[in-house]
């Protein structure tokens, strides 16, 4: 998260329509690009006439131009200044391999003269007819026409990048499955095979592994030491005893080499009952700090959630998490609270945490449970989002609320959140229907339409509209 993105320029030409027109693109393009805080690469504009791809020779140059370039760009934008000649769009732009963001110019009233009218309303729908004859995905958005200059295309943009992140980020990626299954829980089964036909490898490991390693590993070695500083400043870790603390800086340890040698993307963790009944803490602490690091990490060995975490973080850039659809509040049918015993970003809070002992685990087996790290969400808007593996294939949904500032009461444990959920009754006959786990996870802010056009136009993910 956080690399500045860059998009490969490509601009149309076609014979008899007025060429002159590219260069002002080329021009308006660039400067909308680098305003919103992009990089580009473009081809030589002296290569082609005008700098544009009409011809199928023109095509087959900027795909080479493109393949010379391969891996220093997030995704293509094709701008369409004039009515595209679609046989060298499509030859450009075939093998591109990456998102591409179809835009085209307007018209303006008073300049519809020969010399000026650009006719790239009707050039859209020649172009992406032919991608979709060929079988190869591209983006559009609303306006169906518009300006590089314009706000409407800077939001274009960013939603844009973010289905770059999410499509590249998505493609191809290493999670760790750091313990089997908990029983008790099939809720949470998965499909590893499925997963690895979607470019998702999963890198499994024993929890006893962890167990032996955390167990042999000095409490003085400069990594636990450092690891502690990290936590005690991460949050609060003032009523926790020193040897709960030292175990918890341990396992983060041993979490970090699968993290740097398995080069994991996104983890999931069987947080119980072993760890408590065998090292005495609660990981969720640990799972919130990896969350505001920039690495997804779920809890109960929930997968599913992990990979709708990634996916959230990469459009947003910021943390998400994974909770339970957990409490009715009151008699508000689109209010529910969302909780989780603590692994949530302290970002996503409305301040510091502090690391309490599990309170279900304290009831039978006091002492057992160090290392939830208490507090409330605070608000803002978010997106929901989970998925399931079925007959091979992925499916996912998505829908947008928001995080509330309504109360909870202090004696309520763990981290918790009010949400609002537009028609939130019908959704949750259609996430019961769907077959959908007692988990969400959430992202900050809305972006549903970003996780569809990248799940179901690149990544070719199912989709369940639950809205």
């Amino acid at each position: 998260m956080g690399k500045k993105m860059t998009f490969a320029l490509a601009f149309c030409n076609r014979g008899f329509m007025p060429g002159e027109l590219i260069y002002g693109a080329r021009e308006d393009m660039i400067k909308a690009v680098t305003d919103a805080g992009y990089n580009y690469i473009a081809m030589d504009a002296e290569l082609t006439r005008y700098g544009g791809i009409e011809t199928r020779e023109e095509g087959l140059l900027y795909a080479k131009w493109l393949k010379e370039h391969e891996g220093q760009y997030d995704g293509v934008i094709f701008s369409m200044p004039i009515f595209a000649d679609e046989n060298g769009a499509i030859t450009a732009l075939r093998d591109a391999g990456v998102p591409i963001l179809m835009q085209a110019y307007p018209d303006e009233i008073g300049k519809m003269d020969f010399k000026h009218r650009r006719d790239a309303f009707c050039g859209k729908f020649s172009v992406t007819d032919v991608f979709t004859q060929y079988g190869v995905p591209f983006t559009v958005l609303k306006p169906h026409v518009v300006h590089p200059l314009s706000p409407a295309f800077a939001q274009n943009l960013k939603d844009f990048a973010a289905v770059c992140r999410v499509v590249n980020g998505m493609k191809r990626f290493n999670v760790g499955c750091i313990g089997a299954r908990t029983t008790a829980f099939k809720t949470v089964r998965f499909d590893e095979l499925t997963l690895e036909k979607y470019g998702i490898t999963v890198e499994s490991f024993d929890l006893s592994e962890l167990v032996y390693k955390v167990n042999n590993m000095a409490d003085d070695d400069p990594k636990v030491v450092a690891k502690v500083e990290r936590l005690e400043n991460y949050t609060d870790f003032s009523i926790v005893p020193e040897r709960n603390k030292l175990t918890l800086a341990k396992i983060s340890c041993v979490l970090d080499e699968y993290i740097e040698e398995y080069h994991l993307d996104a983890l999931t963790l069987r947080c119980w009952n072993e760890m408590e009944t065998i090292l005495r803490v609660c990981p969720c602490v640990l799972l919130s700090e990896l969350n505001d690091r920039g690495i997804p990490a779920s809890c109960e060995i929930d997968m599913c959630s992990a990979l709708t975490m990634r996916a959230m973080a990469l459009a947003s850039e910021q943390p998400t998490a994974v909770l339970d659809w957990n409490n009715n509040y009151g008699d508000d049918e689109n209010k529910v609270i969302l909780f989780h015993c603590g692994p949530v970003a302290q970002s996503l809070m409305t301040g510091k945490g502090q690391v309490t002992e599990h309170k279900m685990f304290a009831k039978g087996d006091p002492g057992s449970g160090w290392g939830t790290n208490e507090g409330r969400i605070r608000p803002f808007k978010t997106t929901i989002s989970n998925c399931q593996t079925k007959d091979g294939k992925i499916i996912v949904y998505a829908s947008e609320a928001e995080f509330t500032d309504d109360p909870i009461e202090a004696s309520f444990f763990g981290c918790a959140g009010v949400c609002e959920i537009p028609d939130m009754q019908d959704k949750m006959i259609r996430l019961a229907r769907g077959g959908f786990k007692h988990h969400t996870s959430v992202g900050v802010g809305h972006m549903k339409d970003i996780l569809k056009e990248a799940f179901t136009t690149y990544l070719g993910w199912d989709w369940e509209d639950i809205d």
